[in-house]
């Protein structure tokens, strides 16, 4: 009943409407018919029918009376978006700007994440510097897709304590070795072969830890270095240490499960050598402890070729001889 009420109401309107507006009107009618007759559970309008709207609100004032299937609020956003985006291609600038990345590069950066899931983009960064490239560390952001991580324990869930010496300069590790059971006498053996004499370090940061206690102490003053303890709870006292630790774990012992100490020992061997020799650091400028030498690209046909750090964990970037 409401429906016939609605339509004799639409017929007795249209007696006193001029032509051109029921001529929009049928216009807009059938334009909605045809996107019903599609036979979709949702009906979607083309780019062109939503130009015919946009077309039609300019023309007719009464153009929301025939309104079915979209909103006049959706109409009034598809004429902000025309808008908008007709006055972005009038402003657009004539000035080519900032030359676009290579894609050569780009797909360097997703593989070397592909490759080393732990690296972020300083690490990337650093690497791709070595490689001669001239690159900012916000660009490589822009394309690093991070990856999680999935820690792994150890296989015999015994616990292994690794002492290490770490030179604040350069970030050197000066010494490094790994037990089951540190006591002082073998923690002092250990600094005893990291600071052979004529020792030239005059200062020690120790942590409050009970290993470090008076045989350690004794040791260190009679080799003229002067031990300095952090206060308690204060590992950013010792922030170069902590760091090295977090980048250990990070990079390293989260990947593997080591069997006993001295698979971890050579384990541990393997990390410095690519520590000191391939890693960058963000510390140093970007540049490896042991000053890594940046390569450029012997020839246009060159290719860069991985070489496998720690069981494939890293890698090592350098480009290829020339054939």
């Amino acid at each position: 009943m409401v429906t016939l009420a609605l339509a004799m109401f639409t017929y007795v309107r249209s007696l006193f409407a001029s032509r051109h507006q029921l001529a929009l009107e049928a216009v807009a009618l059938r334009q909605q018919l045809a996107v019903f007759q599609r036979k979709q559970s949702r009906p979607k309008l083309r780019r062109i029918a939503r130009l015919l709207w946009i077309v039609l609100r300019s023309l007719c004032p009464c153009w929301t009376e025939s309104l079915i299937i979209v909103k006049p609020e959706t109409v009034v956003s598809w004429h902000r978006a025309g808008f908008r985006l007709f006055w972005r291609w009038r402003s657009r600038s004539r000035n080519p700007g900032r030359p676009k990345i290579r894609s050569e590069i780009r797909q360097l950066i997703r593989r070397m994440k592909a490759e080393n899931p732990s690296w972020g983009a300083p690490r990337i960064h650093g690497e791709l510097l070595q490689l001669g490239f001239e690159i900012s560390e916000s660009t490589v952001s822009r394309y690093l897709h991070r990856l999680k991580r999935h820690p792994v324990p150890t296989l015999t869930f015994r616990v292994l304590y690794c002492l290490f010496v770490i030179e604040h300069g350069r970030r050197r590790i000066l010494h490094f070795n790994v037990t089951a059971h540190p006591t002082s006498d073998w923690i002092v053996q250990q600094l005893r072969e990291a600071f052979p004499l004529p020792c030239r370090q005059r200062y020690v940061v120790l942590d409050r830890d009970a290993k470090f206690g008076p045989d350690v102490i004794e040791f260190l003053k009679a080799s003229g270095i002067k031990p300095i303890r952090t206060s308690v709870c204060s590992p950013w006292q010792n922030g170069i240490a902590e760091r090295w630790v977090g980048s250990c774990r990070r990079e390293m012992t989260d990947f593997v499960i080591p069997l006993n100490s001295q698979h971890l020992k050579r384990l541990g061997n393997e990390y410095l050598a690519y520590y000191h020799d391939d890693r960058t650091h963000k510390s140093l400028g970007k540049q490896t402890p042991d000053r890594r030498p940046i390569q450029s690209r012997p020839a246009a046909d060159s290719e860069i070729l991985a070489l496998r750090r720690i069981g494939g964990v890293h890698h090592r970037y350098h480009w290829t001889e020339a054939a």
